[in-house]
């Protein structure tokens, strides 16, 4: 039979089966979008020929890794709020209401290209003006599940005093649930397939019951998923309490909120028993480890998560306070914090790291089907990944293997090499095929510039930690 591609001779990561499906000598057959077959070199060397056969001797393949949970639309402001308190109010906010829209999304692609070159193929972005930034997930070929923000939040919100109730306004809620319908029109489906498109409230505390039961019916009428914080730090908890006498998970369950179309991100509040309830209720949790870790300092409840029988993900969040959006970087966080909080080396294995940035990440976001592994009849998302860099040399396969723990606890992401998204080849030889790397780096900086000088009163005013660091000389 006649294929497009074999890639062939190389170590070939299936993450089919309970572990991570290795072959060794282990050959992928491509054609078109789809992977033809997956074997040992001989086997797909005995039923099929290729117009390309890439030689990968000393090199893994692995399926793409999936971030299901990325902002991609505030990277521009990368590194401007860790190691402080009130990360969103003084860090975030003082940024957010001195960008345009063009600045925000020169800063989406730069995080896209990075995700991109470490290896992710699937990002699920949940921002602000989602329909001008998933043009960039069509242009650099991704596979991307999408959602706009949506809230009821004033664009002053910045000038709220921290700790004191939100105001809403319900015709901003409308406007931002009227863009999030209309990208689902204009953008589910389109290019080949990899766009999708979810709903996204931003979170219980952000808007009013009204709206998020408007939000729940058209995600029935669309047969989409919702993509929400939920239980995302105690400044929602306190908001909660204060608006509805109520915690986030039992005000959500109430609502009928708690089911298989929901997306919970970051549940880093929530008790022991409001954990279990969620994943009971068939519910997935998207675990962000490094954002949450940075900005918080705390470690969400995700092994009570999964030993509650959940189905999770990981996701990087965002930059601002991450710092990164780099999924080799989240699976390496992922496995030591927890380690850390049970006090257990044994706790939170790379493979199983591996499994929720791939087929598990697959199942939590409603693409298994396609994606997270490599199996005849899925999609061709896949990466080459050189075992031959300092940092993952050397290779032992006897008696025991080595490859799963080096990608997850020394990997940098820049071991990948080639990236393949729905058969075709994205990256070749750390070579971005699609995009001008460095002219949207350039743009990108330019606009940090621009945002800097507008914003430099309001993060004085909004007394940022950092801007004290800066000003008493340590950074």
């Amino acid at each position: 039979m006649k294929a497009d591609l074999i890639i062939a001779h190389a170590y070939v990561m299936t993450m089919e089966g309970k572990g991570v499906g290795m072959i060794e000598n282990g050959a992928v057959a491509v054609k078109g979008d789809t992977i033809l077959d997956v074997g040992t070199t001989e086997e797909i060397f005995a039923g099929y020929q290729a117009d390309r056969v890439i030689e990968a001797k000393g090199k893994l393949v692995m399926p793409g890794l999936i971030d299901a949970h990325i902002h991609s639309g505030i990277s521009i402001y990368r590194g401007m709020a860790q190691d402080m308190s009130h990360w969103m109010q003084k860090g975030l906010w003082p940024f957010k209401k001195n960008t345009t829209q063009e600045e925000s999304l020169a800063g989406s692609l730069v995080t896209i290209i990075e995700g991109i070159k470490s290896g992710t193929t699937t990002f699920c972005d949940y921002d602000y003006g989602m329909n001008r930034i998933v043009q960039h997930y069509a242009k650099v070929g991704a596979r991307a599940r999408v959602a706009e923000t949506v809230n009821e939040l004033p664009n002053d919100i910045g000038k709220n005093p921290v700790g004191e109730l939100y105001p809403f306004d319900r015709g901003l809620g409308g406007q931002r649930l009227q863009d999030n319908i209309r990208l689902f029109e204009e953008w589910h489906g389109q290019e080949n397939g990899r766009i999708t498109v979810l709903f996204g409230p931003q979170g219980p505390d952000m808007m009013s019951t009204e709206l998020l039961l408007e939000v729940k019916a058209l995600a029935e009428k669309y047969d989409t998923r919702i993509h929400m914080h939920v239980a995302q730090g105690d400044r929602e908890i306190n908001q909660m309490v204060k608006r509805y006498g109520k915690r986030s998970i039992p005000y959500l369950d109430e609502l009928g909120y708690l089911d298989s179309r929901l997306m919970a991100v970051h549940l880093t509040e929530a008790t022991v028993e409001e954990t279990q309830l969620v994943a009971r209720r068939g519910a997935s949790m998207i675990y962000c480890a490094g954002s949450i870790g940075i900005i918080d300092g705390l470690v969400p409840p995700i092994m009570d998560f999964l030993e509650a029988g959940g189905q999770a993900a990981l996701g990087s969040d965002q930059a601002p306070g991450n710092n990164c959006n780099n999924m080799f970087n989240e699976m390496k966080f992922a496995a030591i914090l927890n380690k850390v909080k049970r006090s257990d080396p044994r706790v939170f294995p790379a493979w199983l790291s591996l499994r929720l940035a791939t087929i598990e990440s697959a199942k939590a976001i409603g693409l298994a089907h396609e994606i997270g592994s490599l199996k005849k009849g899925k999609k061709a998302d896949l990466l080459l990944i050189n075992l031959q860099d300092p940092s993952l040399s050397p290779v032992y396969t006897d008696p025991i293997r080595n490859i799963v723990p080096n990608l997850v606890y020394s990997a940098k992401g820049s071991e990948v090499e080639t990236v393949l998204i729905d058969g075709k080849i994205i990256m070749e030889n750390r070579k971005l095929l699609t995009i001008d790397e460095k002219e949207a780096i350039r743009q990108a900086q330019e606009a940090a510039v621009r945002i800097s000088m507008r914003s430099r009163d309001d993060i004085v005013a909004a007394h940022s930690d950092v801007y004290q660091m800066m000003e008493d000389g340590y950074l």
